[in-house]
C-alpha cells in the first residue's frame, strides 16, 4: 500500500475540499438510512389494518418537530414530507460530495502529472536514450489517467458508501440486534476472496499498463517514420506488429474483466444466504410478536439496500489495486534521477573573456564497455570558430554535448576562463550557449513562435530582423499567413533549407556568446546551401563556436580544426597547416570527403594543391 499512501500525500494541499466533502457524505448516509427507516411507519401506520396505530419509528420521532407545519393527525403528509426531505438531502449530499472529491482528485492528478512531466523533461540525454518515447508518454497519459479515475471517483465512493454502510448497520442493530448479527456472520467470508482477487487485478493491471506503453511506442515510431514505412511498403508489417501488441493487451484486459466479473455473483450469493437467514429468523420473530411486519419489512429493505454499497465497495478494492499498479510505475519514473544537477555553492557564469579549455576530458556512457572520449585536451580562444572533424563514431557529437552539460565528464574538466563548468549554475551556462542541431527541431507552432522560442518576450521587429539575417524572411512573407503560419509537427510543411534557416534565426535571436553548430547542409540543394552558409557566417561572427563540420567552406573559415580519432585528439591546427603536414590524418579525411580515396588524390592534397588534386582525380577517372 506504500504507493497509495505516497499518492495520498499529494492530496495534502487540497485537504480542505476533502474535509468539506465529509459533511455532504454524512448527509448522504443519513438520508439513505432514513429512507430505509421510513418503510416501517408506512407498513405499520399507513397501510390499512384492523387497528390504526398512528405513526411509528422515525415518523413518530419526527412528528413533534413537524407538527406546526402539518395538519393534526395527517400521517400521510408527515411521511410524504419526510420522504421528499430525505431524497433532497440525499441528492444534495451525493452532488456536493462527488463534486468536491472530483475537484480534489483532479487537482491532485494535475499536480502529479505536472511534476512527472517536469521530472522527465529535466532528465539527462542518457535517460532518453535508454527509454522509449511511447513508454514515457504512457506514464503521463495512461498511468496518470488510471490514478485519476481512482482518486476522483473511487476514493469518494469508498468514503460515501462506507458511511452509508455504517448508517445501515446502525439501523439494523436498532431494529433487531440479534437479527443483524445473524446477517453479519458471513461478512468475514467476503474479505479473503476480495483480497485475493484484488492482488490478481493488480498484477494484471500492471501488465496491461506495460502493454499500453508498448502500443504507444509502436504508434509514435510508426507515425513519426511514416515516410520510411510507406517508402519501403512496410505498412502491413507495422500493422501486424500493432495487431500483435493489441492482442496481448486484449488478453490481459480480459483477465482483469474476468476477475472483476466474479465479484458481483459472489456478493449476490452471500447476500442470498443473508436474506434467507433473515426470512427464517424474522418469521419466527413476527410469529412471537417480538417484531412487527413493518419492522421486518424495513429491516429486509435496509438489508437489500446494503447490496448497492457492498457491490461498489467490492469493486473499490479492485480499482485501488489497479491504481496502485499504475502509481508504482509513476513513482518508479519519479525516483529515477539522472538529471544533471547544480552542485552546492554554484555561481552564475561570468561573461566569457579569454578561453574555453578541455583539460584531459574522458567520457564513458553508462553501461558502455569503452570510453567515447579519452584524455581530450585543447583550448578555444574567445571569439574563435573551432571545427571538430573525424569519421563517424569518433566522438564529435559527444564532445560538443559536454559543453552545455547534457552529460558530465567522467574524468578531467571543461573550464571557461579557468572556472570548471560544474562550478556554475546550469541555467546561466545554458543561457550563454546557442545550439543549432543537425536534426532541425521545430515545434507545431507558428513561425514567429518557433523563432522566438528562446526569447518569448521578443517583439515582431526583432523576429523579422533575425529572419532577414538568416535569409528566411523572403520565403516567410510568401506563405499564406506569413510569420503566423503554422508549420506542423517538426516543421514538416517546410523544406529542409527553410527549416535550417529558421533554426539559425532562432539562434541569432538568442544571441548567445557561445555557439554549438552541427552543420547539416549535405542534403540541401545548391541555392539553399548558399543561403544557409551565408546565414551561418552571420551567426558565427563574433562568437566562440564549436562546429561539427561537414562542408569545406566551414572548415576553411575555422580558426582551428580539431581532428578526432577513436575519442582522441590526433591533430589540431588551421586548414592549410594540417594539409601541409606529412602523413596528416586530416589530409586523408579531407581527401576522402572531397575526392575519391585514391593515392594520387591524397598525395595531391598533402602537397596543398587543390588544382593538382582535381587533375589527379580527373586523370584517375
Amino acid at each position: 500500500m506504500s504507493p497509495l499512501l505516497r499518492l495520498l500525500r499529494y492530496a495534502k494541499p487540497h485537504r480542505g475540499r476533502v474535509l468539506a466533502a465529509l459533511p455532504a457524505m454524512a448527509a448522504y448516509a443519513v438520508a439513505t438510512t432514513g429512507l430505509a427507516a421510513l418503510i416501517q411507519p408506512i407498513f405499520d401506520g399507513l397501510l390499512p389494518t384492523n387497528e390504526q396505530q398512528g405513526p411509528t419509528g422515525i415518523a413518530a420521532l419526527a412528528e413533534p418537530a413537524l407538527s406546526a407545519l402539518l395538519p393534526e393527525g395527517d400521517d400521510v403528509a408527515l411521511i410524504s414530507v419526510l420522504l421528499i426531505g430525505f431524497y433532497l438531502v440525499k441528492g444534495a449530499g451525493a452532488y456536493f460530495s462527488v463534486y468536491l472529491m472530483a475537484d480534489a482528485g483532479q487537482r491532485l492528478v494535475h499536480d502529479l502529472r505536472s511534476e512527472l512531466f517536469g521530472h522527465i523533461l529535466g532528465q539527462s540525454t542518457a535517460f532518453f536514450g535508454r527509454r522509449q518515447t511511447g513508454q514515457l508518454l504512457s506514464r503521463i497519459t495512461s498511468d496518470v489517467t488510471r490514478v485519476q479515475q481512482v482518486v476522483s471517483e473511487t476514493f469518494g465512493d469508498l468514503l460515501r458508501e462506507s458511511l452509508a454502510m455504517v448508517g445501515y448497520t446502525i439501523f439494523l442493530l436498532y431494529v433487531d440486534a440479534r437479527l443483524a448479527l445473524v446477517c453479519m456472520t458471513g461478512a468475514p467470508l467476503v474479505v479473503y476472496p476480495l483480497v485475493r482477487l484484488g492482488q490478481r487485478v493488480r498484477r494484471s493491471t500492471r501488465r496491461g499498463q506495460e502493454h499500453i506503453a508498448h502500443l504507444s511506442h509502436l504508434t509514435v515510431e510508426a507515425f513519426t517514420g511514416h515516410k520510411i514505412v510507406q517508402a519501403f511498403e512496410a505498412e502491413a508489417f507495422e500493422r501486424q506488429k500493432f495487431v500483435d501488441a493489441s492482442e496481448r493487451l486484449y488478453r490481459t484486459n480480459m483477465k482483469v474483466t474476468s476477475t472483476l466479473s466474479a465479484l458481483p455473483p459472489l456478493m449476490e450469493l452471500l447476500g442470498g444466504f443473508a436474506v434467507a437467514g433473515v426470512l427464517w429468523y424474522g418469521s419466527r420473530e413476527i410469529a412471537s410478536a417480538d417484531l412487527s411486519p413493518g419492522q421486518f419489512t424495513s429491516f429486509v429493505a435496509a438489508l437489500l439496500l446494503m447490496y448497492g454499497p457492498i457491490k461498489k465497495l467490492s469493486r473499490v478494492n479492485a480499482s485501488i489495486q489497479g491504481a496502485i499498479a499504475a502509481a508504482e510505475r509513476i513513482f518508479e519514473t519519479l525516483d529515477v534521477h539522472t538529471e544533471t544537477a547544480d552542485l552546492h555553492g554554484v555561481i552564475a557564469l561570468p561573461p566569457l573573456r579569454e578561453q574555453i579549455e578541455f583539460r584531459g576530458v574522458t567520457f564513458q556512457y553508462q553501461d558502455a564497455d569503452e570510453p567515447v572520449l579519452r584524455g581530450v585536451s585543447f583550448t578555444v580562444k574567445a571569439g574563435q570558430v573551432v571545427a571538430v572533424v573525424g569519421l563517424s563514431g569518433a566522438g564529435k557529437t559527444t564532445l560538443v554535448n559536454l559543453v552545455p552539460r547534457f552529460y558530465d565528464v567522467t574524468a578531467g574538466a571543461i573550464l571557461i576562463d579557468d572556472l570548471d563548468l560544474r562550478q556554475v549554475s546550469l541555467a546561466s551556462l545554458r543561457k550563454a550557449i546557442g545550439i543549432v542541431t543537425q536534426d532541425t527541431i521545430l515545434f507545431d507552432a507558428s513561425i514567429a513562435e518557433n523563432i522566438a522560442y528562446a526569447a518569448p518576450e521578443a517583439d515582431r521587429a526583432a523576429i523579422e530582423a533575425v529572419a532577414k539575417a538568416a535569409h528566411a524572411h523572403e520565403f516567410i512573407v510568401e506563405l499564406p499567413d506569413g510569420y503566423d503560419t503554422m508549420i506542423g509537427e517538426r516543421g514538416q510543411r517546410l523544406s529542409g533549407g527553410q527549416r535550417q534557416r529558421l533554426t539559425i534565426a532562432r539562434a541569432l535571436l538568442k544571441n548567445s556568446p557561445v555557439l554549438i553548430f552541427d552543420e547539416a547542409t549535405s542534403a540541401l540543394d545548391a541555392e539553399s546551401e548558399l543561403l544557409v552558409q551565408d546565414a551561418l557566417a552571420k551567426l558565427l561572427a563574433n562568437r566562440t563556436a564549436f562546429v561539427i563540420a561537414h562542408r569545406l567552406s566551414t572548415i576553411r573559415r575555422a580558426d582551428a580544426i580539431i581532428v578526432l580519432e577513436e575519442g582522441r585528439v590526433v591533430e589540431s591546427g588551421r586548414h592549410e597547416e594540417l594539409l601541409a603536414r606529412p602523413s596528416s590524418s586530416y589530409a586523408k579525411l579531407y581527401a576522402t570527403q572531397v575526392f575519391d580515396s585514391t593515392p594520387r588524390a591524397v598525395d595531391a592534397v598533402r602537397r596543398g594543391s587543390e588544382g593538382a588534386s582535381a587533375a589527379a582525380v580527373s586523370k584517375e577517372r
